[in-house]
């Protein structure tokens, strides 16, 4: 066999390997894709910012945040986080199953706080993305002052 037929041949199978790879590439893709529709869905009931209204310095108030489970695995929260201390988050510890119900429970203390406030909780799990927010605001307005006198 000469030179000129054997680079042919180391040609012909290149590409046919080159073809090869490629299809286990999209074949690759279209399984990250199937697995990722399965995936713990987290879908909570309202969708925005909650909004607690009018409060006066020194109110704590806390809202339950209802979701459900529309994944095909069961949902786990690993953490949870708040943009400030003054908001203190509650969630199930244990695996939410797939089309199952459960909550986020907020609370906000609005002591040493006024004015317009705008809080982010955001929530780390086993979901596609793996960080999802929830939102709330309130307006605080000052105390009596107790302490005039007439």
């Amino acid at each position: 066999m000469n030179v000129r037929n054997w680079l042919f041949i180391v040609a012909i199978a290149g590409i046919g390997y080159g073809q090869v790879s490629c299809d286990n590439r999209q074949q690759g893709q279209a399984s990250k894709e199937t697995v990722s529709a399965k995936m713990p869905r987290i879908s909570f009931a309202e969708t925005g910012i909650h909004d607690f209204g009018t409060l006066t310095e020194g109110d704590t108030v806390e809202h339950v945040f209802a979701f459900t489970n529309t994944g095909e695995f069961p949902l786990i929260i690993n953490n949870i986080t708040a943009s400030c201390g003054c908001t203190t988050p509650e969630w199930p510890r244990e695996p939410v199953s797939p089309g199952a119900k459960s909550s986020v429970r907020v609370r906000f203390n609005s002591r040493g706080k006024m004015g317009e406030q705008n809080k982010t909780i955001t929530i780390f799990a086993n979901t596609e993305p793996a960080m999802t927010d929830l939102q709330f605001k309130a307006l605080v307005k000052p105390k009596a002052d107790t302490t005039k006198t007439s």
